[in-house]
């Protein structure tokens, strides 16, 4: 396991580069499709990292307290031929077990994770109705699967955006595995 943080490629204001992905639920899904919400939270995920495992929970609160203002869209790109626990079908079963409500979708040839300059699992990347980035960052202030959340970072912004209120700190790096990459 290679730890890693996000790195800031996409900056503020940047808008979300466009995709076209599967989903756990054979369809495809594409930045469009999420238009009709006020926020739209882009995770880089995957199922075997420890830190990712450690957050779906927080991750399954912040889509229970805010679905009906804010689409959360799971990726995963890693190398699923290096890493067959982070294989589709193995997305799907991840999904079951975990309770995950939000879309789960595989960047299988990992262009999409490129685009957003995603580092590691779990990135998240928070962005207005505008699509335009307000924040990329960590989820809560656990950065160690076993550490205690005192700060819930995600919803505090998410809260923030949807009142009007500005995000000044718009990057506070999250901590994860790094993502797969297919070997060239």
């Amino acid at each position: 396991m290679v730890l890693l943080g996000s790195e800031l490629i996409l900056t503020k204001g940047s808008t979300a580069p466009d995709f076209s992905l599967v989903g756990i639920d054979d369809r495809i899904h594409k930045l469009n499709d999420y238009a009709d919400y006020d926020l739209l939270l882009v995770i880089f995920m995957c199922n075997h990292c420890p830190y990712v495992q450690a957050k779906i929970d927080a991750i399954n609160e912040i889509y229970n307290k805010f679905s009906n203002k804010l689409a959360i869209v799971g990726i995963n790109s890693n190398d699923s031929v290096q890493y067959i626990d982070d294989s589709f079908e193995n997305m799907k079963k991840t999904a079951k077990n975990r309770n995950i409500k939000f879309d789960y979708l595989f960047d299988e040839n990992q262009e999409i994770a490129i685009k957003y300059g995603a580092k590691c699992t779990p990135d998240p990347f928070l962005f207005d109705n505008n699509r335009k980035l307000i924040f990329h960052g960590r989820i809560d202030d656990a950065m160690k699967p076993e550490d205690k959340v005192t700060e819930k970072t995600m919803i505090i912004n998410i809260e923030k955006s949807l009142h009007g209120i500005k995000i000044i700190n718009d990057f506070v790096p999250s901590i994860g595995c790094s993502i797969k990459w297919k070997k060239q």
